[in-house]
C-alpha cells in the first residue's frame, strides 16, 4: 500500500474500504444468524431430566471414592457420546469446594465423568467470596443439590496457617481464612496438623452457610445438603467430617 507523507493514496484508499466494507458486511450476517437462534442461547440451563436428592448424590460420590480405593473404578461418563449430552447442558449432581492441591482430583477420587460434578479448587478449600459465589451458581441456577467440603491429610495451606509466619504476595489472604479454625484445636488431643485440617473443613462449611443466604436458604427448603469430608492422600479414602 502506497503512502506519501503517512497519507494512503486514492487507489489504496478505496480498496481498503473495500475490505472494511467486507468485514462490516460478514460481522452483520454472523450476528444476524446469531439473532435467528434464540433457542440456542435461551436455553442453557434446561431443566434436569433425571433429578435426584441430596442422599442420592453423596451415596453416588462415596460409591465412587470406594471404587476409587479398592481399584474397581467404572470410569463413567468419559466417552464421546457423553461429551455430547453434556454439550446441550449440563447438570452435575454434586459441587465440590475442594484445595488446589494436584494430589486431590475429584472426578478421578470420586470416579465421576464429564458433567457429573461442580468443581470449585482453591488452596485449603477456602470458602472465598469467588468459591461462594460460584457455589451459588451450581446450587441455584444449576439445582445442583449437593455441596462438598473436600480438604485432606497433609494440607500445605492448613500447615502454614499453624506456622503463623509472614507470607509473601497473596498466599496470606488465602491463610487468613483458614487461621481462624485454630481455636477449634486449643483443647484437643492427638496431632495438631490433622485436627486443624479437620477444624478447617468444619469452618469452611459454616461460612458458606453464614455467608450467603441462598445456600442457606436452600439447605434450609431441603433442595441443598452441604457437608463436610476429608481426603486421605496416603489412602485414596474420603470419610465425612461430622
Amino acid at each position: 500500500m502506497s503512502r506519501i507523507n503517512g497519507f494512503i493514496g486514492r487507489r489504496d484508499f478505496w480498496k481498503l474500504l473495500g475490505i472494511k466494507g467486507l468485514t462490516i458486511t460478514t460481522t452483520a450476517a454472523v450476528a444476524s444468524q446469531l439473532s435467528a437462534q434464540p433457542a440456542s442461547f435461551a436455553d442453557v440451563h434446561p431443566v434436569d431430566p433425571n433429578p435426584i436428592s441430596p442422599n442420592e448424590a453423596l451415596k453416588l460420590l462415596l460409591d465412587g471414592n470406594q471404587r476409587f480405593v479398592e481399584q474397581t473404578r467404572k470410569y463413567p461418563d468419559q466417552s464421546l457420546e457423553r461429551m455430547r449430552i453434556v454439550a446441550l447442558g449440563q447438570h452435575p449432581f454434586a459441587s465440590i469446594l475442594g484445595c488446589a492441591d494436584s494430589r486431590v482430583p475429584a472426578e478421578i477420587v470420586f470416579d465421576r465423568g464429564l458433567g457429573d460434578l461442580f468443581v470449585v479448587r482453591v488452596a485449603g478449600n477456602v470458602a472465598s467470596d469467588t468459591a461462594i459465589g460460584s457455589l451459588e451458581y451450581s446450587a441455584s441456577i444449576l439445582g445442583c443439590p449437593l455441596i462438598v467440603v473436600l480438604g485432606h491429610r497433609k494440607c500445605g495451606a492448613v500447615a502454614e496457617a499453624l506456622d503463623d509466619k509472614p507470607l509473601p504476595g497473596r498466599i496470606g489472604l488465602i491463610v487468613e481464612r483458614i487461621k481462624p479454625a485454630m481455636e477449634r484445636i486449643i483443647s484437643r488431643d492427638g496431632d495438631t496438623w490433622e485436627n486443624m485440617v479437620k477444624a478447617n473443613i468444619q469452618y469452611q462449611v459454616e461460612k458458606l452457610l453464614e455467608r450467603s443466604s441462598i445456600l442457606a436458604k436452600r439447605v434450609q427448603d431441603g433442595k441443598l445438603k452441604i457437608v463436610g469430608a476429608r481426603y486421605d492422600i496416603d489412602t485414596g479414602r474420603v470419610l465425612l467430617i461430622i
